[in-house]
């Protein structure tokens, strides 16, 4: 969730550190800071908010060096002020350290260091890392930090540097994200890859319990046991372009633009047409007598990505015809599920880095069962320990409120289950042909719908002011009455509800008056008419109905007013569509109200602690 940069190399370490601090902000943060090395002495600066205050009171010194680290946090022990904000330092300032996770013994290592003598400074989980350091510093940082970690239980991403053993940092990862780039003279580490970009697309992944030490002269890289180790490089192919708004006004509303591109790069040399079939025996390793015995399928997922999961479901039962269940990761990881040695368990993760799922999947990987991950993040933890690992093609997201990640799984989910299908022969070969030339349609009807955002816009414009919203779908489109309220409350900070439409009369009913808007999901279809008596029960209170429907259908118009006509698709593709308009009406309403609609307070980018 913080954000990590450190830098070794030839370049003045300032401007570096700051350049990625700035690419790591979607990540979240409420506080940052950078520790500069300079002839031995240790410049130290922090602040809390946001990152412009951090360059304000830089803007007052004149701060040289070559090596540095930076950190943008995100609370959790002790609340963002100047003292908690990161780099910590120990007792004398000669070893500082930033640090992404959560020290779970800190409170028992503080109380034995501070009798040892060591005084803290902030309240963090942090601080007891630097102070270990300084306790079992006998000339070499590298065999200090790898002690120190010993003492550790928790998750860590560290950098670390010091004025007794300078011209390094040292660097040591379990259970939170941190990579190593490898650039021309110069070497970084950082929580995240577009931190970098701009100045190299060669990366490592430290793996759980490596260390690394970086100097000007290279990198080294050790396993848990402080054996030099071997580790190989691979190249991004993001470029810095398309990590910059490109002219938008904000990330998410370039994301959900961007969602044309998306559904066709993720299609792309999947499905065929011609040969009437979706082809991902590249990416998933198992033979047909491996599908034929999965008994059971599991998703498990978190937030937006539980919304993705909950329509895999719908569309893996309806071809695939074996069982699914969908799980929330916090609840799968401690809830004993009664997975077997033949099920199937999907993790879908934007990021391949969110605690939770990770903690969720090893969990599965215990019992023996499959495991597969639908990712966007190339190499990241999820898609190093899964079996067979699909990926969506989304390029880097970096705004908070998932927009067009979501609608990667999506498409990820659809092609899994027309090849599950597929293998098994369980689904008519005539009626997949069918789904895959709707697919094939997907992009264009998706940019015809992107086209009438201001239609959108103008329900924000009357809208924006309601305290509290109501979203209702049936089958498929449940969950994206769940997504379309999740988005209102992420980034607009308004109380919404997603709701089975069918549910309705079991509670929710109770809310709508005059002053309730009711979005409802109502595309012509198998629960169609069913949709309507949902509509009219609402209308007979009085309340606000806006409709998203399918163009053509006439018999809506006399029930409602206030409805948003999309392209025709299959019923079971219409998510794709309906999930846009709700997207653009969160992002219009948060702008009206003057909302952060790309860092929404209290919220983060991935979700890296527990």
């Amino acid at each position: 969730m913080c954000g990590i940069i450190g830098y070794v190399g030839t370049k003045e370490v300032v401007p570096v550190l700051m350049d990625g601090l700035r690419k790591l902000e979607y990540r979240g943060y409420d506080s940052a800071g950078i520790t500069v090395l300079n002839r031995n002495k240790l410049i130290l600066h922090r602040c809390a908010g946001k990152l412009m205050n951090l360059e304000q009171e830089l803007q007052k010194f004149l701060i040289r060096g070559k090596i540095g680290l930076g950190h943008t946090r995100w609370a959790t022990h002790g609340k963002p002020t100047r003292e908690n904000a990161h780099p910590h330092t120990d007792c004398k300032g000669n070893f500082v350290v930033v640090h992404n996770g959560i020290i779970e013994n800190y409170l028992t290592l503080r109380k034995k260091l501070i009798k040892e003598g060591h005084k803290f400074q902030s309240d963090t989980d942090t601080e007891v890392i630097a102070h270990l350091i300084e306790k079992y510093f006998k000339g070499n940082l590298f065999k200090a930090t790898q002690r120190a970690l010993k003492d550790l239980k928790g998750s860590y991403a560290l950098g670390v540097i010091s004025t007794i053993d300078p011209g390094k940092i040292v660097a040591a990862r379990h259970g939170s994200p941190l990579i190593v780039g490898m650039g021309e003279k110069e070497y970084f580490i950082a929580s995240d890859v577009s931190a970098i970009l701009a100045y190299t697309k060669e990366v490592i992944s430290l793996e759980d319990g490596e260390t690394a030490i970086l100097d000007f002269k290279g990198v080294k890289f050790f396993n848990s046991y402080a054996k030099k180790i071997h580790k190989s490089s691979r190249i991004i192919k993001w470029n810095v372009l398309m990590a910059e708004k490109s002219g938008y006004k904000h990330f998410m509303l370039k994301e959900i633009c961007e969602q044309t591109e998306v559904v066709r790069d993720t299609l792309r040399g999947r499905i065929c047409l011609e040969k009437g079939g979706v082809f991902l025996e590249e990416e998933i390793s198992w033979g047909k007598k491996e599908i034929d015995e999965i008994g059971k399928i599991f998703i498990v997922a978190c937030g937006t990505s539980y919304h993705s999961g909950l329509i895999g479901k719908y569309v893996l039962e309806d071809l695939v015809k074996i069982p699914c269940e969908v799980d929330i990761a916090s609840e799968f990881r401690y809830r004993s599920p009664l997975v077997k040695k033949n099920d199937l368990v999907i993790v879908v993760t934007q990021s391949g880095e969110t605690a939770d799922t990770l903690a969720a999947l090893r969990e599965a990987k215990k019992k023996g069962v499959k495991t597969l991950a639908i990712c966007n993040v190339i190499d990241s933890s999820i898609t190093r320990e899964c079996d067979c690992v699909l990926y969506t093609r989304c390029g880097p997201e970096i705004g908070v409120a998932s927009t067009k990640a979501f609608m990667g799984q999506l498409i990820i989910l659809y092609l899994l289950s027309l090849y599950l299908a597929k293998i098994k022969e369980s689904f008519s070969p005539i009626k997949a042909k069918e789904i895959i030339s709707a697919l094939f349609e997907l992009p264009l009807k998706i940019e015809e719908t992107i086209k009438m955002q201001d239609i959108i816009h103008d329900y924000a414009q009357r809208f924006f002011k309601k305290s509290d919203f109501l979203y209702l779908g049936r089958n498929v489109n449940y969950p994206i009455a769940l997504e379309g309220a999740l988005k209102l409350k992420e980034i607009a900070y308004i109380h919404a509800e997603g709701y089975a439409a069918g549910e309705m009369k079991h509670g929710p009913i109770a809310l709508i008056d005059e002053n309730m808007p009711v979005l409802v999901i109502a595309n012509q279809g198998k629960v169609y008419d069913k949709i309507l008596s949902n509509i009219k029960e609402v209308k007979a209170r009085d309340g606000i109905v806006i409709v998203l429907a399918s163009k053509g259908d006439r018999k809506i118009h006399k029930e409602v007013e206030d409805v948003f006509y999309l392209p025709k698709t299959m019923e079971i593709l219409t998510p794709v569509l309906n999930v846009i308009p709700l997207q653009f009406l969160a992002y219009y309403i948060a702008v009206k109200r003057g909302c952060d609609v790309d860092q929404p307070r209290n919220l983060a980018k991935s979700v890296t602690v527990e």
